[in-house]
């Protein structure tokens, strides 16, 4: 490791440490992403950022993680990154990539997350001003090596277009989806219910979909939801609520509901705010064979898969779209 990085890994340590202190400006900063974005509340921005300090910024496990991309590729590149911001602070872990490799950064911010991250670059440059120049917010990304964009699918074709000529990371909608088997505790459903509600749902590790066995009791499930009844206090969660219930009347829809999550039985991975598709399933083992062939999963909770409880919680090698955003930084030519 040089000393270059080693400097850089202290600085995001440094900032971790930050993100879970009780420094005033960084709790007027939070405050200020919740009243720019309703999507943003307290508890949501809080965990956040906490999992970012706990999950990314810890020196051992940032040290043991780095050390799978040696030897070190000279930097002097300059790479764009164009974030997404459906959730808080969803753009750090391209940042730290883009930051940890040693390349120079230009970054677009999304309108619906650019307190935070703004605030995180800030701070980063307050510390060691010389960064100044290596990381730059930008409003337009041009003359850039090598590009890595988040977006809808629809942003998506225009960045494969935009940026077709150069090296890329270009990432779409995706969702994921939780496989059930009948055999779950109370204390799962209750970590399973982390994976659906967490951020209103907005996440792409968020569950959108379950699949259960035939004779599955749903309503288990649908108590351990309750735990996130206090959702209904905003007029964001509880107007799609209410929307979706009203177009379930209207189209004589069969359906399940606790008056907090709508239960329909779809074919369809995603689904809308405040409602849960479900699915039967017959065999797991062509359920598995289904699912592996579904390029708009991100990822699968469920005994065999991933714990419950941790969809929310990715750890550092947990790429987005399962690419390698380290090993495409260290291999730019």
């Amino acid at each position: 490791m040089n000393l270059m990085q080693q400097q850089r890994i202290d600085l995001m340590v440094r900032l971790g440490e930050y993100l879970v202190s009780e420094d005033l400006g960084l709790q007027r900063v939070k405050e200020l992403a919740c009243h720019r974005n309703g999507w943003f509340i307290p508890p949501f921005v809080d965990f956040a950022l906490e999992n970012i300090a706990s999950s990314y910024l810890d020196r051992g496990k940032l040290t043991s993680w780095l050390a799978d991309y040696q030897p070190e590729q000279e930097p002097g590149r300059t790479v764009g990154i164009v974030m997404a911001g459906n959730i808080p602070a969803v753009g750090f872990h391209d940042l730290m990539c883009g930051f940890l490799s040693g390349h120079s950064l230009r970054v677009k911010l999304s309108s619906k997350d650019d307190v935070l991250m703004r605030h995180f670059i800030d701070k980063l440059i307050s510390w060691e001003s010389a960064l100044g120049e290596e990381i730059r917010i930008e409003d337009m990304l041009r003359g850039c090596d090598a590009y890595i964009a988040t977006g809808s699918n629809n942003t998506a074709r225009y960045f494969h277009q935009y940026f077709a000529k150069y090296p890329h990371i270009i990432r779409r909608n995706r969702t994921s989806v939780a496989v059930l088997d009948g055999k779950e505790d109370a204390g799962e459903l209750s970590r399973l219910s982390d994976d659906i509600l967490l951020y209103f749902g907005l996440g792409c590790r968020n569950i959108t979909k379950i699949y259960v066995p035939e004779g599955y009791d749903f309503l288990p499930l649908l108590e351990a939801l309750k735990r996130y009844n206090y959702l209904m206090e905003d007029h964001h969660y509880k107007n799609n609520f209410d929307y979706n219930l009203s177009i379930a009347l209207l189209n004589r829809e069969i359906y399940m509901t606790n008056q907090l999550v709508i239960l329909l039985e779809r074919k369809e991975i995603f689904s809308r705010i405040g409602v849960l598709h479900y699915e039967i399933y017959r065999n797991p083992s062509d359920l598995k064979d289904a699912l592996d062939r579904q390029e708009d999963i991100q990822c699968i909770v469920g005994h065999g898969w991933l714990p419950f409880g941790k969809a929310q919680s990715p750890a550092l090698g947990d790429f987005a779209d399962g690419v390698d955003t380290m090993r495409f930084l260290k291999e730019i030519k």
